[in-house]
């Protein structure tokens, strides 16, 4: 397969190795992305796919919780530049397609955006305010949480970072705390057993070739990936991370001092994942032939 400049260009952003570097990986995996970028960790020449969720995508999370504190929604609407989600305009169509979102509970986006608020449906108010500001607006995603057994709590990070979580047993101050626990740590589950078998043996194996080029024997190995393996679960996991406000104290012995239970959380931050422009590849290379001629 051949490799072309883009490729070499994606994977250099999602890995930060060299240019080079990025190319023999992916010659050897016949271009695919994802067996270069972990050849490369396995070698060391990149730590982790870092730069996979690089954003432009401008806009604002908004959250909202019914009175009796058992459903909630969380969702994004994106615009193209910071000066719009500030726009007063696109924060109250954003606040209304959350109110539409929170009382109707829709399927999902296109649903929702069928929807009417007062004569108009939500799409028909999107047409015309992309007519009025000139930005393409889209709402892009949202959860809608509707609790049983438990309590809802929020933590809004200004307009870009918003974190939903449903807790048994947890008063209104412990569900800010964890919210804002997850708007900081980034947690990716609640605990190892929701991490996925797939997942895990990927690490494992990354970790198990990263021993091995130290030459140890097998058992010394051994240790040392159940460690590594100990170590990336607690990272992940918010049950396994300390708790931002006291981090002699991680988040599960947090909860067990108030027998409280996570049951579900969500975390929206703005233009998440979606690819930003980049500068112009031709020149970044150019810049590096230059730079060492």
């Amino acid at each position: 397969m051949q490799i072309t400049a883009s490729m070499v260009k994606e994977l250099r952003e999602r890995t930060g190795a060299g240019m080079m570097e990025c190319k023999k990986a992916l010659t050897e995996t016949d271009g695919d992305m994802d067996a270069a970028i972990e050849l490369m960790r396995k070698s060391g020449q990149a730590k982790a796919d870092k730069k996979a969720s690089r954003v432009a995508a401008e806009g604002t999370v908004v959250m909202m919780i019914s009175d009796d504190n058992k459903h909630g929604v969380i969702l994004e609407v994106n615009c193209e530049t910071d000066f719009v989600g500030k726009d007063d305009n696109f924060l109250k169509f954003s606040q209304d397609v959350a109110t539409v979102a929170l009382s109707q509970s829709p399927a999902d986006v296109d649903a929702l955006m069928g929807m009417n608020s007062g004569s108009d449906t939500l799409e028909d108010a999107r047409q015309a305010l992309v007519s009025k500001i000139g930005e393409n607006i889209q709402v892009r995603r949202f959860a809608l949480v509707n609790s049983q057994t438990g309590v809802l709590g929020k933590y809004s990070h200004g307009s870009r970072i918003g974190v939903m979580v449903e807790i048994e047993n947890g008063s209104d101050e412990l569900g800010k705390d964890i919210a804002m626990h997850i708007a900081a740590s980034k947690p990716a589950c609640i605990d190892e057993n929701d991490v996925s078998p797939e997942m895990l043996q990927q690490e494992k194996d990354i970790f198990a070739a990263q021993a091995e080029a130290s030459g140890k024997p097998p058992e010394i190995i051994e240790k040392m990936v159940q460690g590594r393996i100990k170590k990336f679960l607690g990272e992940i996991t918010l049950l396994g991370q300390p708790f931002v406000k006291d981090p002699d104290k991680s988040v599960q012995k947090l909860l067990s001092e108030q027998s409280a239970k996570v049951l579900s959380f969500h975390r929206f931050e703005v233009g998440e994942g979606i690819e930003k422009k980049s500068e112009n590849f031709a020149e970044e290379v150019m810049a590096q032939v230059n730079q060492t001629s």
